[in-house]
């Protein structure tokens, strides 16, 4: 039979993968949501945002996997609660772009995409330009970038908290 703490322990690593693999699926996919949904083109930071939480979400998923071997998962929890703060930072860059706290990128992002009959210089010269320093959305005055520094640097951090709680390994 097993003790108490090695359920509450198991619980620990329970909830650090609940976390690792909600709370990036539901930044990237209110991302998504906020550009297809909502026509709030994404600059290259933006972007830059998506890829550690997929990352995270693939780490998630393994971590779900292999669950029957607890310090491999937990491992892997880890790494994914890492790829969440990664993103979180890059948001937390991103925000002080755009708060023009210090300078961000030189260039600027545009999604391009030539309508059937339309050339390509068309094209170019009608697409949107999506500024790194322009927060597109805001509330609260705290920007999209911001909210994924604030939410994803909270996550990781609980995430890692749940781990270091976990005896098992």
């Amino acid at each position: 039979m097993r003790s108490p703490y090695s359920r509450r322990a198991d619980r620990n690593l329970s909830r650090a993968r609940l976390i690792a693999i909600l709370a990036p699926n539901a930044l990237l996919w209110g991302a998504i949501a906020f550009q297809y949904l909502g026509g709030l083109s994404p600059c290259e930071m933006c972007y830059w945002q998506r890829w550690p939480h997929l990352t995270a979400i693939l780490l998630a998923l393994a971590a779900i996997a292999t669950r029957k071997r607890p310090g491999f998962s937990a491992m892997l929890t880890a790494l994914a609660a890492l790829a969440i703060l990664t993103s979180g930072l890059i948001g937390g860059f991103h925000a002080g772009v755009e708060y023009g706290w210090w300078e961000g990128l030189t260039r600027c992002a545009t999604s391009l995409s030539a309508a059937p009959g339309q050339s390509a210089l068309d094209a170019i010269m009608s697409a949107p330009l999506v500024r790194c320093d322009v927060a597109a959305w805001k509330m609260f005055g705290i920007s999209m970038a911001g909210y994924n520094f604030i939410i994803s640097t909270v996550s990781a951090l609980v995430c890692l908290r749940f781990i270091s709680r976990w005896k098992g390994a």
